[in-house]
């Protein structure tokens, strides 16, 4: 019995599974079903069971609505953005440019920097008498509160673009070098151009890593709260109040169901949105295939 114990390969990964399944049960699955039964309750002490109240009170909010759709127009907006540019960052950086290696590492610069330290710069930058405004005004331009204004969402998405550009142009310029010369060389001779070869070769074989960027981008532009917490507060311009921000004010209030609703609603519309493009991958696979 013992010598069967020794020789099933399964008891012995789940052996050494255990402690990274008990830290995940512990700080992360049992949070999670904690927070989905308090989202059905009335209340978090001695409450009795709501069912859905919650979730239908939180739609019928209006300042919800408007951090919801703030939310997802920034993922609209900024995450093509990022992969466009990191995309032309990384094709230009994967040319013979003298100084190219130290641009490759100034680009992850922005990803080591402490964010304290950096949403200082930002602040002196956008704020209304800094760096942007004096130099506005010696050209005669009127001085704006870029953060209190519908300007702050470009704000905002400048400061996302900043911080998240040069990790997905690093990981384009790994796709691009496991691209094999020969194919662009065997095009060429067939009479392919350049943009022929850049769609036929290039974007295909780039499919992969611009899956995985499209995720993380997306993933990371839910991520952006803390940034914008730190230069705007609490209550910032209507513009660029988001979803963290409403669930943030809600768990200062102690309103736990609110918090609780607004949380798994964000969680399901993250799922659901990875997940169709999972499927729209998987398509274009098969049809690359």
């Amino acid at each position: 019995m013992l010598r069967r114990l020794r020789n099933n390969d399964g008891l012995t990964a789940l052996l050494f599974l255990l402690p990274s399944l008990t830290g995940f049960s512990v700080f992360l699955l049992i949070p999670f079903v904690m927070g989905f039964y308090y989202s059905l309750m009335d209340s978090p002490v001695d409450g009795s069971f709501a069912g859905l109240a919650n979730y239908r009170e939180l739609l019928g909010n209006p300042v919800f609505r408007r951090a919801a759709v703030n939310t997802f127009l920034f993922t609209a907006l900024c995450v093509p953005l990022n992969m466009v540019l990191s995309l032309g960052l990384a094709m230009l950086l994967n040319r013979k440019l003298p100084f190219r290696q130290s641009f490759r590492i100034s680009f992850l610069g922005p990803l080591v920097v402490p964010v304290a330290s950096v949403v200082l710069v930002w602040k002196a930058l956008f704020d209304l008498h800094g760096s942007l405004n004096g130099w506005l005004a010696s050209w005669g331009i009127a001085s704006k509160d870029w953060m209190e204004s519908g300007a702050a969402l470009f704000v905002v998405i400048v400061v996302y673009l900043w911080k998240n550009i040069g990790y997905n142009m690093l990981l384009f310029l790994a796709g691009l070098q496991n691209i094999p010369a020969d194919y662009y060389e065997a095009a060429s001779i067939d009479g392919a151009g350049k943009f022929r070869q850049w769609r036929s070769i290039t974007l295909v074989y780039l499919t992969p890593t611009a899956f995985f960027v499209f995720i993380m981008s997306i993933i990371n532009s839910f991520k952006v709260f803390r940034e914008t917490y730190l230069i705007a507060g609490d209550y910032p311009d209507p513009s660029i109040y988001m979803l963290q921000h409403y669930m943030n004010n809600m768990f200062k209030s102690l309103d736990y169901q609110k918090l609780t609703s607004a949380a798994f609603l964000m969680a399901l519309a993250i799922v659901l949105l990875v997940w169709i493009m999972f499927l729209a991958e998987r398509r274009i696979s098969k049809t690359l295939g």
